[in-house]
């Protein structure tokens, strides 16, 4: 049987059996490199996102495409000032909220108003509309932990958390109200599977994961079930002491970083339908890595989890990763043969 990457994708989370798992790596600026795009077309415009996710993912076999570029859509749909160089990360300029009190009289925001949020609509069509079902379309938005960081940076944040946290609900609240929308407009654009990242859930331990994150995330993953879709749930960092309740949220595709020491024990706690994603280090295995290190690499983290694990690095592909390399990944990813 010949798989498309859509096809490919959904029955290896249904244990349908596949030829080989599917090969989904985080690139973002890489993709830009790869396809001669500078990095503020690539955030800003839609058609070039489009256009170099579709080469890359044709180029290297990849199985899916994204949204993927930056997290501050929804921030600057918030308030958020942002700078876009030409040829660099985006940059946070101000607009922030003054106090834990003042993000929570935020209201939602609606995406349609906001040009990012617009461009993402966009870019999902345009995927769509060029790929139908061969690849695997993911949109993204912004978990709560992440987003109320994004609008109150790392610091404030941090001591909100300790000293407001009433009003770091209220925020955080006003935050999911306005994913559930963004999410309901990216499926009915044509996604196949929403990403949910939250990145900084990895720095502030168990309970006050537990308190502000799980919940919101389980409910954000049962909406986008609710729709018809697929769930993907990505945590940047060490996840270990987490993990399990990751996985509780009920996503469908749960992220593994390259910190967390092993996937050994955590496959026992999935789910039907219930996969792995990971966890190659981007730098030292992907990046600067020999071809024989990176297929030792990607065969013993697949037999870790059991082979229930999407093929990929822990986070983003670096721009420093060498086309060579990205090849061997991708035939790393091939040899591991069939998924029963």
């Amino acid at each position: 049987m010949k798989y498309s990457g859509y096809s490919r994708t959904v029955s290896f989370l249904e244990k349908a059996g596949t030829d080989r798992p599917p090969f989904h790596p985080i690139i973002m600026r890489w993709a830009a490199q790869y396809a001669g795009v500078r990095y503020r077309d690539f955030c800003l415009d839609p058609l070039a996102k489009c256009g170099a996710m579709i080469k890359c993912a044709r180029d290297f076999d990849m199985d899916w495409v994204t949204v993927m570029s930056d997290p501050w859509a929804e921030a600057s749909a918030f308030g958020i000032l942002i700078d876009y160089p030409a040829d660099s990360l985006p940059v946070d300029t101000g607009g922030h909220p003054l106090s834990a009190e003042e993000c929570a009289s935020l209201k939602p925001f609606d995406p349609m108003s906001n040009e990012r949020c617009r461009n993402r609509i966009a870019e999902i069509e345009e995927f769509r509309k060029r790929l139908g079902d061969e690849l695997f379309i993911v949109g993204w938005v912004e978990g709560p932990v992440a987003e109320y960081v994004d609008l109150r940076k790392a610091s404030e944040a941090s001591v909100d958390f300790l000293i407001d946290p009433d009003n770091v609900s209220k925020a955080m609240d006003v935050i999911i109200d306005s994913a559930i929308e963004f999410i309901d407009l990216q499926i009915y654009a044509g996604a196949h599977c929403i990403g949910i990242g939250d990145a900084f859930c990895s720095q502030i331990g168990p309970e006050l994961y537990d308190q502000f994150a799980f919940l919101r995330q389980k409910r954000l993953v049962d909406h986008i079930h609710s729709r018809n879709a697929l769930a993907k749930l990505h945590i940047c960092g060490n996840t270990s002491s987490i993990l399990e309740m990751m996985i509780a949220t009920g996503a469908d595709i749960v992220d593994i970083d390259h910190l967390v020491p092993s996937m050994s024990g955590y496959s026992s706690l999935l789910r039907k339908n219930q996969v792995l994603c990971g966890k190659a280090d981007p730098v030292s295995v992907i990046q600067d890595g020999s071809p024989e290190f990176i297929a030792e690499t990607v065969s013993s983290d697949y037999s870790s989890a059991s082979g229930r694990c999407i093929v990929s690095a822990g986070c983003e592909i670096t721009p420093g990763t060498a086309s060579e390399n990205m090849r061997a990944f991708m035939m790393a990813a091939a040899a591991q043969g069939q998924h029963e």
